[in-house]
Formats: C-alpha cells, sequence, structure tokens
C-alpha cells in the first residue's frame, strides 16, 4: 500500500513529492546507475553529485560509459536506510558525457570525490525527465 505524503506520518510507505525526493538525493554520495543496450540491463554504483538540477558522477573508460553513449536513456537510484526508516529515490532521465572544457573544469569545481582510487577522466551528467520517492517506516510484519 501507498501513500501520499499529506497522509498520516506514521503510515509505513509515504509517497514523495519529486522536490523531495530531489531534497534527499542531494544528501548522499553512492547511488546506482542502471543502463541497458541491446536487450541487456547493466547495473552500476556510482560517486555523485547533484548539481544544479542535474546528477553528476566521473568514470573509467569502459562499459558504462560505451552503453550510455550507446543508449542515453537511464535509470538512476539511491536510497538511505538507517535502523527505524529509510527512503529511496528513482530518477530517469538522458545521460550524456561532458565534452567542452568548460563544462568539465565547472564539473571539476564540484564536491565530487570517488571512494575508489581509480583515475576517472570522464564526466557524466544526467538530466532527469523524471523523479520519484518513497519514505518508508520499518517495524514487524502486521498482524493478520
Amino acid at each position: 500500500m501507498t501513500t501520499s505524503a499529506k497522509d498520516s506520518p506514521d503510515d509505513p510507505i509515504t509517497e514523495l513529492t519529486a522536490e523531495e525526493s530531489w531534497d534527499l538525493l542531494g544528501t548522499e554520495q553512492l547511488g546506482r546507475l542502471v543502463v541497458s543496450v541491446a536487450g541487456r540491463v547493466d547495473i552500476f554504483p556510482v560517486n555523485y553529485v547533484t548539481h544544479a538540477g542535474k546528477i553528476l558522477f566521473r568514470t573509467a573508460e569502459g562499459t558504462k560509459l560505451v552503453e550510455l553513449t550507446i543508449h542515453r536513456e537511464v535509470a538512476f537510484e539511491a536510497d538511505h536506510v538507517d535502523p527505524k526508516s529509510g527512503w529511496s529515490v528513482v530518477v530517469h532521465g538522458m545521460a550524456r558525457q561532458l565534452q567542452t572544457s568548460q563544462e568539465i573544469a565547472a564539473a571539476e569545481e564540484l564536491p565530487l570525490h570517488s571512494w575508489v582510487p581509480t583515475p576517472k577522466y570522464n564526466y557524466v551528467e544526467i538530466t532527469p525527465t523524471e523523479i520519484s520517492g518513497r519514505r518508508l517506516l520499518f517495524g514487524p510484519d502486521p498482524v493478520c
């Protein structure tokens, strides 16, 4: 059962507005990029930052970059869990590799840090076309 953001704060699942979803997305640093090419779906963990209505991440040459270049339509998911609650946000959008020196210089100014110490010279941005999110309250299974 899903509820809207205007329902009781004790409901176990609350649908978030696009603005609430975007705000929460900006509080995390690790998400999952979903790409699909020729009927194959791949998912990759990425460190990211939100800025100016877009999601940005860095990547090395390889499968991820090739796939999002072939098929720009992607999904992106991030979530947060604590002992009593959590949230999950899903973004659908269009990805593109940053190309100009001006775009890359601007991206390099953002607080975008890789957790894995490997060279990642390619910057990618996702422009959202759809965003949705849910806040979850954890608890015991209901008694039927």
